[in-house]
């Protein structure tokens, strides 16, 4: 996305952009959507990803996030349903389906919310969804 772009993206063309990027597997694309000092909390709240539950902040943790939790799978897909923009930030609801590198499937729903900052990148990327709520797909 160019600068000029960017700067009239709104919080949902950053969160389908972030999206898109997930799902080609597009790393450097992926991290250049976020502000220098963004942070990620996927799920929000202590997680087996975030276990004092704070978020990744920054590049360079979001980057490691990205490594261990999104590269580290063979596929990531997302079936968002509905989504509400209100001003800078986006709640979209849906669905998003992992597979493993090595087989085998699961899905979970949620809240996916991103908001923009005045830069015009993403200042937050914040998930909700249970981790008891996983479900293994065929």
């Amino acid at each position: 996305m160019s600068a000029d772009a960017a700067d009239q993206a709104t919080a949902r063309d950053l969160g389908r952009a972030s999206m898109a990027a997930v799902e080609a597997g597009d790393r450097a694309a992926w991290l250049a959507l976020f502000a220098e000092d963004a942070v990620v909390q996927d799920p929000v709240g202590p997680s087996a990803f975030d276990p004092e539950g704070l978020g990744h902040h920054g590049l360079e943790a979001i980057g490691a996030f990205y490594d261990n939790v999104i590269g580290a799978n063979e596929s990531i897909r997302f079936d968002i349903r509905q989504s509400f923009l209100c001003g800078d930030e986006v709640a979209n609801v849906g669905v998003i389906r992992i597979g493993f590198a090595g087989g085998g499937a699961v899905e979970v729903d949620g809240v996916y919310c991103y908001r923009r900052g005045p830069d015009g990148k993403l200042a937050s990327l914040r998930a909700f969804w249970e981790p008891e709520q996983i479900r293994s797909v065929e």
